[in-house]
């Protein structure tokens, strides 16, 4: 929960979609909650259960002291087992993937729709047309407008009625990257000036940095892990989230023993090391390790003690320049495995590091990283 903000969205609910069993347990203070995951994992169903749209079959979903949703599981006919507000009195603005616009209304009319007979209604939805810079199209239909502008249109028109609880379902993915990048510290801004609760379902890990305050990744209908969004990047919980997480450089290796400072592992025919309990390890492990951690090895230059251990050789596959981060290096070990490393445009400037090139490489004691094995599977039922 964000500093100093007491608003609190709980929700616990149960909807048997099919063969698809939603169960999702979430709590969301004064922030920004990014939904993550695969198509299909349970992110826009949830939002619909939050604002009305799906009936979960049992649970409560809360807003402070107020019940939006209630349920006991098995109750049906019985007074006071079930409790629900209809959408227009939940307080809720959704942005809809499809942006859900009233064709026949103008995109100041429809920023206005909700707060039609306010005094100072007008006056509201054009300053949040200027703030989506889209003043100049006040006047035009939803037909008139590209894409990314009836996008825009659809946030404002969210925002309109000053929504206790805002649902974005992929809002910035029609945007060009300038604008995006706007909307996204505009979006941050207008959070903690309206005070509201967000849940924001993105599949760009870069929207989900940008803006979130926390993330949570959905597989299956249910949340695997919840944590402020830079922690569940670096820190999976186990090798499901990791897999969501499009995380590189994940491995599998066995177990040949183990100490109190670390784990000694056999990948694929090279030894090395992991700092992990000892009695967390299996005969098998999947581990980690992300690019930034990997090191190129200066030939004839005497090795720290920190890039002492697991040192492996290998052959450069590709070599690639991003204008935002540096350079993308794979290169191909001697045990056939493929290995990604990350590094900015001052490293290594004095090496070749051109495809075929021979190098050694350090892949960090301590910047790898052993998971838990996953969870058995449960079949809904």
């Amino acid at each position: 929960m964000s500093e100093g903000e007491g608003r609190c969205l709980s929700l616990d609910i149960h909807r048997q979609l099919g063969d698809f069993h939603l169960h999702v347990e979430l709590e969301v203070g004064g922030e920004i909650l990014v939904l993550y995951g695969a198509s299909g994992a349970g992110k826009t169903s949830t939002l619909n259960a939050v604002a009305g749209l799906l009936t979960p079959d049992s649970g409560e979903i809360r807003l402070d002291d107020r019940v939006l949703f209630r349920r006991d599981a098995g109750g049906r006919g019985g007074r006071g087992d079930r409790s629900s507000l209809p959408p227009r009195k939940r307080g809720v603005g959704y942005v809809f993937q499809d942006y859900a616009l009233f064709p026949h209304l103008t995109a100041e009319e429809n920023v206005a729709f909700s707060r039609w007979r306010d005094r100072d209604g007008r006056n509201h939805s054009l300053e949040l047309l200027e703030r989506m810079s889209l003043t100049h199209l006040a006047g035009r239909l939803p037909h008139q407008l590209s894409g990314g502008q009836q996008q825009r249109v659809a946030i404002a028109r969210a925002l309109a009625s000053r929504p206790r609880i805002l649902l974005l379902d992929e809002p910035f993915s029609a945007l060009d990257l300038p604008l995006r990048e706007r909307l996204q510290q505009d979006l941050r801004q207008l959070r903690r000036e309206l005070d509201f609760v967000a849940l924001y379902v993105t599949h760009n890990l870069d929207d989900a940095f940008a803006v979130g305050d926390r993330l949570a990744v959905l597989q299956n209908g249910r949340v695997l892990q919840v944590g402020p969004v830079d922690q569940v990047f670096r820190h999976p919980v186990d090798q499901h989230v990791a897999e969501i997480m499009g995380l590189k450089n994940l491995f599998r290796a066995r177990v040949m023993g183990a100490d109190f400072k670390c784990l000694h592992l056999d990948w694929a025919g090279l030894a090395i090391e992991a700092i992990a309990p000892p009695e967390a390890a299996e005969s098998t492990v999947t581990f980690y390790i992300h690019p930034e951690e990997v090191k190129v090895i200066y030939p004839d230059v005497p090795i720290t003690e920190d890039l002492s251990h697991n040192l492996v050789a290998g052959r450069v596959v590709s070599h690639q320049h991003h204008v935002d981060h540096g350079h993308d290096l794979s290169v191909r070990l001697t045990n056939d495995q493929l290995v990604e490393v990350r590094f900015p445009d001052s490293a290594y400037t004095e090496l070749s590091l051109v495809s075929g090139e021979e190098i050694q490489l350090c892949l960090r004691r301590q910047g790898l990283t052993v998971l838990s094995p996953p969870p058995t599977e449960v079949k809904n039922e």
